[in-house]
């Protein structure tokens, strides 16, 4: 297999709880994540609010400093750039964010939103005006949007002028940090099949943050499943969710709603008791146990090892250990 595009090894990131006079503890907001991206691939990122999807987005991007671990882009440490090539790299990677109204400025226009980046990076244009409607054609607008302001356009409408806004720069690798949740679901899946048109066009690579397990399974080529900052769970898209192994896994894609009351009646969900325990202290051993309905004696002693159960398809569970 080729070299990925991204790898991902042994990434933590803790972050100080200030006391009065000194450091209360730290919460563990990133604990040990590896993973690979593939040129041209999506790698989906799941889990509950607070599990540490969005600090693993922008610590593959630098745009937060590790407490230890690396970022390999093309096979550099991305934490180790300096000069010309962190330029380079910032161009390569992009991020799509959230909330489409705030990741844009409200005081300039679309046409000086999309080109502030060529301005930056100094590319060479011969006709800049051309160079934007072009762009913002590639996604679904047209050139009557270009001298408006952010406040004058639909959410959905706002997300295609922030993805016009990264396509100006030709990246490789996008994170994606729940770039549909803010929408309406008509909008979404047009916002999600534009992002899939773009990157069979262009050979793009994502990293998709989302909890929502519907739109990962349409966009994923690849699935890390996140608790409590570890990944317990990755693996091919339709193998995870046609075979979950990790019970946390399993809990998530049993809360999927189906859209016949038939299947509902008759699919046995996974039920999980009580709340994710706290990033600060989390439990010992595996950090599932305290809600886990096939917990062993091993569980709040020995932290699993990540484990190829099948071919691709690892999991962090006492469950399949071969101890």
């Amino acid at each position: 297999m080729s070299t990925p595009l991204v790898k991902v090894v042994e990434l933590k990131k803790y972050f100080p709880v200030k006391g009065i006079f000194f450091t209360k503890g730290y919460v563990k907001a990133v604990d040990g994540v590896n993973f690979e991206i593939y040129k041209g691939k999506t790698l989906g990122l799941v889990g509950e609010s607070g599990c540490g999807k969005t600090t693993v987005g922008k610590l593959v991007l630098r745009l937060l400093k590790p407490t230890s671990g690396k970022v390999l882009y093309e096979g550099k440490d991305i934490f180790k750039l300096k000069g010309k090539e962190l330029k380079e790299f910032r161009k390569k990677a992009q991020m799509v964010f959230q909330d489409p109204y705030s990741s844009l400025n409200p005081r300039m226009t679309i046409f000086d939103i999309i080109y502030e980046p060529v301005k930056i990076y100094k590319i060479k244009v011969s006709d800049p005006e051309k160079f934007v409607v072009e762009l913002l054609y590639s996604v679904g607008l047209n050139e009557s949007h270009l001298y408006r302001y952010p406040h004058e356009f639909s959410g959905g409408q706002r997300q295609r002028i922030a993805i016009a806004r990264i396509l100006a720069l030709n990246p490789e690798f996008i994170v994606l940090d729940e770039p549909t949740s803010a929408l309406d679901v008509s909008v979404q899946a047009q916002i999600l099949n534009l992002l899939k048109d773009l990157q069979k066009k262009m050979n793009l690579t994502y990293l998709f943050i989302s909890h929502d397990l519907g739109v990962v399974r349409y966009m994923s080529d690849y699935i890390a499943v996140m608790y409590l900052g570890q990944i317990v769970e990755y693996g091919p898209a339709e193998e995870v969710f046609e075979k979950p192994l990790h019970p946390y896994t399993k809990a998530l894609f049993s809360a999927i709603p189906v859209p016949d009351p038939e299947i509902t009646r008759k699919r046995e969900k996974l039920k999980v008791p009580g709340e994710p325990p706290s990033p600060i202290n989390p439990p010992p051993g595996c950090r599932f146990h305290p809600r886990c309905p096939f917990r062993k004696e091993i569980c709040d002693k020995e932290e699993p090892e990540f484990i190829e159960y099948e071919k691709d398809h690892f999991v962090k569970c006492h469950l399949y250990s071969r101890k």
